[in-house]
């Protein structure tokens, strides 16, 4: 008999004198391709890193055999859930709006180059590349700079290095994260055939839609492995307790006298000569609940940083908000105390050395960390929110020695403390396990039943609030339909 591929033997991981994981035993297989599931936070990613090598582990708790007789390098190949790049410098500090600033995109890499230096790296030949570009449709961003890269653009960049250099073990920590339908679908196409041609798969995740090629199923749960059937990781709907919601959010948010709160008409956008958004023409009003929809780099990101005062060009544009055309006179935070917003670029951006108490206060102010005293009433609702959250454990806890997945709990709660007229929900439950993402969507509905008008943006059609009237779609910078929610799901 063959000796396993991966040895995972008492492997005990503590985390500032917090245990992680606790004598975790695996044993990986050849041929087997796993998906490794887990409650939010329960220590799937320590895991999937300590294989990696990217965690220091002792007295050989994790033996690796690679394979001699194959061409594929003899690697653990991990990507991680969170895409960070660098500038041309060396540096890693970028704000929010800089990635609308045309002096940022001339310090940044293209992914041509980007790629370029991964293939050099790792001796890999540019002509094997057209067929994973064409298949993620990213072959049009190639040269783009890495900075004006939406989420899912970022997330298809790692995807297509991994894919690219096929190694014997690849460690794929929630792939599907900002990935359209048509990209969910080829990735797993792509998987499927380099899984054939030798390389053995780890999916971190709760996933559904998997490669044929997953034939194992793990779990882990207090600090253990267990495996795990298929069906067993589905989780029960009727199991997700219900809170009630705090009681200063069961209330209107503050009413607009504006019935048309966005207005934009023949609005276009334009990056180097080539034009992001094209004759938008759409129109929100107060109190609708909108899906905004679209591939890959169809333009939501951008036209929702019109919406948020971000993007500069909005001056430049026929763009109405609260009734007042932009640049009649009003401040970026003007705009913003009206609004909550959560995207995946602000994740990035924000400052992860706040607390997570910090983090969801500073959402009063619109500001990246707390700079102020917020008194005492706002205090209190501040303490209200963490504990409907689940996050009063970790209310003095810095925000980059989180999980992920919590540092997103915790950014949902900046987003509606304010009880803003509009929020704005950019895949607001990335990286968040099934329970979690109910239980927040539940709230949205609770919350927009006051009135509150809704934006949200998101791919999975499982996973969106039930209070969704309207759709836009949009596809290449052009709003492609408009139509009720009823007809399109």
């Amino acid at each position: 008999m063959s000796e396993p591929f991966v040895h995972i033997a008492n492997l005990t991981v503590k985390y500032q004198q917090k245990l992680v994981l606790q004598d975790l035993n695996w044993v990986i297989n050849r041929h087997e391709n796993w998906l490794l599931c887990g409650t939010s936070g329960s220590g799937k990613t320590t895991l999937a890193k300590a294989i990696a090598g990217l965690i220091p582990v002792y007295n050989n708790e994790i033996q690796l055999n690679f394979t001699l007789d194959t061409h594929l390098p003899a690697q653990v190949y991990y990507v991680a859930n969170w895409y960070q790049f660098k500038d041309l410098e060396g540096g890693a500090n970028f704000y929010y709006q800089q990635r609308y600033n045309s002096q940022a995109t001339a310090t940044t890499a293209t992914v041509r180059v980007e790629l370029n230096e991964f293939g050099k790296e790792n001796n890999l030949e540019w002509d094997k590349l057209d067929h994973i570009l064409s298949a993620l449709g990213y072959a049009k961003v190639i040269d783009a700079t890495l900075i004006q890269l939406s989420s899912g653009e970022h997330k298809k960049l790692q995807l297509v290095k991994a894919i690219w250099l096929k190694p014997q073990l690849l460690i794929l920590d929630q792939p599907y994260n900002g990935l359209d339908t048509r990209s969910r679908q080829n990735l797993n196409v792509l998987l499927e055939e380099i899984s054939a041609e030798g390389t053995q798969l780890i999916i971190v995740g709760n996933e559904t839609e998997l490669p044929a090629t997953i034939n194992r199923f793990a779990e882990i749960k207090d600090g253990v492995l267990q495996e795990i059937s298929s069906e067993s990781r589905k989780v029960n709907a009727a199991e997700i307790l219900s809170k009630p919601v705090p009681a200063f959010l069961n209330q209107s948010a503050v009413p607009v006298s504006e019935e048309h709160i966005i207005r934009m008409i023949d609005v276009n956008i334009t990056y180097s000569g080539k034009r992001v958004l094209k004759d938008i023409n759409w129109e929100v009003i107060s109190g609708e609940k909108w899906l905004l929809q679209g591939h890959n780099g169809s333009g939501k990101s951008t036209l929702l940083s019109l919406i948020c005062g971000d993007h500069p060009q909005a001056y430049a544009n026929n763009f109405h908000l609260f009734g007042n055309k932009r640049g009649s006179g009003e401040s970026i935070w003007d705009i913003k105390k009206r609004i909550g917003l959560i995207s995946p670029e602000l994740h990035w951006y924000f400052d992860a050395s706040a607390t997570v108490w910090q983090t969801v206060a500073s959402g009063f102010f619109d500001s990246s960390g707390l700079f102020c005293n917020p008194g005492s009433t706002k205090h209190a609702q501040v303490d209200e929110l963490i504990g409907y959250f689940g996050l009063t454990a970790y209310q003095n806890t810095l925000m980059n020695v989180l999980p992920l997945s919590k540092q997103r709990l915790a950014l949902l709660a900046r987003t509606i403390i304010k009880n803003p007229e509009i929020l704005i929900l950019d895949e607001p439950c990335q990286g968040l396990d099934e329970q979690q993402t109910q239980h927040f969507n539940k709230l949205v509905d609770e919350l927009c039943g006051y009135g509150t008008t809704l934006i949200y943006v998101g791919h999975f059609e499982s996973q969106l609030p039930s209070c969704l009237e309207k759709r836009i779609l949009l596809e290449h910078g052009e709003v492609k339909s408009i139509e009720s929610i009823l007809q399109s799901i």
